[in-house]
């Protein structure tokens, strides 16, 4: 299964309840099994936005070829289909950018 931001949001979330709910009373089990599904969620998040980071720099390069192909050839369509295709790959690498 390939990794899911949104997922990973929901089991940091998780963890995070678990932690405190054990910490506030007590349980340490439940603290120690919240932590670690927080430590996962936040893992899980990192990765699918390094997958996203990836697939936009592929397609702005993709598109930045195109774009100078079509460019040289005279092929209008060409040229501005890659440079949409860049265009959404910048947009793509900047979402999943680490802030």
């Amino acid at each position: 299964m390939s990794p899911s931001k949104t997922s990973g949001q929901i089991h940091s979330t998780k963890g995070n309840v678990k932690e405190t709910v054990g910490s506030t009373f007590g349980a340490h089990g439940m603290e120690h099994r919240g932590r670690e599904e927080h430590a996962a969620g936040k893992t899980e998040y990192n990765a699918a936005r390094a997958k996203g980071y990836a697939e936009g720099t592929k397609d702005r390069a993709v598109g930045a070829k195109d774009s100078i192909v079509g460019a040289v050839s005279g092929d209008k369509s060409q040229q501005t289909s890659g440079n949409v295709q860049r265009r959404e790959g910048e947009a793509q690498q900047d979402f999943n950018r680490k802030i």
